[in-house]
């Protein structure tokens, strides 16, 4: 790569984050790459980061730091070196959604983007016919999953309920959508989210006195 190509510092949104890497490897081939590639960022992979940033280079060195989700401990640990990063160092963070990362860092670095068409995690689950049975069954089904994973999940049960089922969605299944994403984001468990979460598609009972 020429001293005109030379890639700089930058954002890379991309739906599959481990194939951006492999173009972006054969991009820079030839070049120093080191990869630091998770699922979820977490603070001793920024102190990885930043430690093999601070290893002089002679000549232009890459950290690739790569994930689903960069949690907010990381991601400050990380701010002044990105800021001021040392002579012959170049920062790559690849990610599936800009909202993965906080202001202050998308205000550092330019954000590139070689997304295709997101398609909804499709569910096997009747919201407008829910009963106890089939609740319990999807969430035990589903009770260990990731924080990227459970949000697609959130998304793939919205678009099961407004587009397949084309339900009309109460102000309080609503606010239950929005108050999953919020408690997903703080890493709550999320067992207790989806229960809460379809507890709202249950008929009501009415109490006869």
């Amino acid at each position: 790569m020429s001293a005109s190509e030379k890639l700089r510092s930058h954002i890379l949104i991309s739906d599959d984050v481990e194939e951006a890497f492999g173009t972006l490897r054969e991009r820079l081939q030839g070049e120093r790459v080191v990869p630091i590639l998770r699922d979820d960022f977490l603070i001793e992979d920024a102190k990885a980061a930043i430690a093999e940033a601070y290893i002089s280079e002679a000549t232009t060195k890459y950290i690739v730091m790569g994930a689903k989700s960069f949690n907010t401990v990381s991601q400050n640990a990380l701010l002044k070196v990105l800021e001021e990063p040392p002579r012959n160092i170049e920062f790559i963070l690849i990610s599936t959604s800009k909202s993965a990362f906080l202001p202050t860092i998308r205000s550092r670095m330019p954000i590139r983007k070689t997304q295709r068409a997101r398609q909804a995690v499709p569910v096997e689950l009747r919201l407008g016919t829910l009963d106890l049975n089939a609740l319990f069954t999807f969430v035990k089904a589903h009770e260990r999953e990731k924080k990227h994973e459970a949000k697609a999940l959130i998304e793939g049960l919205f678009h099961q309920a407004t587009v397949n089922e084309q339900l009309v969605l109460s102000r309080k299944q609503l606010d239950a959508f929005e108050k999953a994403y919020r408690l997903i984001e703080l890493n709550s468990r999320f067992q207790s989210v989806l229960v809460m979460l379809l507890m709202t598609f249950l008929p009501e009972v009415r109490r006869v006195d």
